[in-house]
């Protein structure tokens, strides 16, 4: 018997998907920082002072973790929530025409996902209000 046919196939196949993916994440962080010991190492070698090293590699690390500007991420919450909310119309609009045309009750499903898509934009949008407010308490004016 073949073994692909296996309705059990999809699911062992997922698990081992987001297994393989945890492993090559934890993989890639343990190489990142052995890559970056042997740069101090070298840097080291080659007569480079300890104080240089750790300035180069704090300043790469700062440009990692530099702080967001509050307006911008306000910005990509609202067009987040426009485009999940557009697209959460749309596609109930396709799924209730295409039941309207076909009169087939499984092609609601194609509604019942612009739902999904439509809640989740509001719930970007009470977010985005949330970050006003807030904003507004800092003195901070968002129109």
């Amino acid at each position: 018997m073949n073994g692909f046919y296996s309705p059990f196939i999809v699911p062992v196949a997922g698990c081992l998907m987001i297994l393989g993916l945890g492993v090559a994440g934890i993989f890639s962080e343990i190489r990142n920082k052995e890559l970056r010991s042997q740069e101090r190492i070298a840097m080291l070698n080659r007569g480079v002072p300890l104080a240089d090293i750790e300035r180069m590699m704090r300043s790469a690390n700062e440009d990692e973790k530099r702080v967001r500007d509050p307006l911008r991420s306000l910005g990509n919450t609202r067009r987040a929530a426009m485009v999940l909310i557009s697209l959460g119309i749309g596609l109930c609009a396709f799924g209730l025409l295409l039941y309207a045309i076909l009169l087939v009750r499984p092609t609601l499903i194609v509604a019942a996902a612009g739902v999904i898509n439509l809640c989740i934009g509001v719930g970007f949008l009470v977010d985005y209000n949330m970050q006003k407010r807030e904003l507004s308490r800092f003195g901070m004016e968002v129109e």
